[in-house]
């Protein structure tokens, strides 16, 4: 009888420290669970925090690259407006003859004393003793004096910085002579067209300073 109660009494002994080892190793494996998911939340939170920095970085380099974008279109759009027009020289061949040059030089040659200047534009084959060419070529006419001063201007390419030649005659007479016109200027504006028309007709003294 003893005998059985000492061997219930070490049994109780040892199921007290099993359910005492039992009892310490759920608690060691429920701390292992609860540091193992503070864990993982703070993972999580670690990765919304960098979601959210990179969301931010990412909202903050396309506000940039849009402002950028919007920055360079605006200045396009400024640097179109500011555009200068085309130059009167580069306007069509006859556009620019009718509307700019003859009226320059009409003014310029009355301003020296042509007062009955009459000038015309048309295209007609060249009225140049000894010359035949049955072709017909935009010219400049011009007559003044009752017509005993005229001269003429031909081009010969439609284009005012093509080939250009130069005649004139006095007193209705046919003009004998033809002659390249502005042949060594390169660039031709609208100023040196008028200049050098003046230049050739005060050379042969028709105007009112010689």
């Amino acid at each position: 009888m003893e005998t059985l109660n000492s061997m219930a009494e070490e049994n109780t002994s040892k199921n007290a420290e099993n359910s005492e080892e039992k009892s310490t190793a759920d608690k060691e494996s429920a701390a292992k669970e609860s540091s193992a998911e503070q864990k993982s939340e703070k993972a999580q939170s670690d990765d919304q925090k960098a979601a959210k920095s990179g969301g931010k970085s990412a909202a903050k380099s396309a506000a940039k690259s849009g402002s950028k974008s919007d920055s360079k279109s605006g200045g396009k759009s400024a640097a179109k407006k500011k555009e200068k027009p085309p130059k009167l020289e580069d306007k069509p061949f006859t556009e620019f003859m009718q509307q700019h040059y003859l009226p320059s030089l009409e003014e310029a040659l009355k301003a020296q004393g042509a007062d009955d200047l009459q000038l015309e534009f048309a295209k007609r084959q060249l009225a140049v003793l000894g010359f035949s060419d049955p072709d017909e070529y935009w010219q400049v006419m011009g007559q003044w004096k009752d017509g005993r001063k005229q001269f003429n201007i031909a081009f010969m390419d439609e284009d005012i910085s093509g080939t250009k030649v130069f005649s004139y005659a006095t007193a209705g007479d046919k003009p004998s002579t033809i002659e390249q016109f502005m042949g060594d200027e390169r660039r031709i504006t609208l100023d040196l067209m008028v200049l050098y028309t003046l230049q050739r007709l005060n050379a042969q003294k028709w105007l009112t300073r010689n």
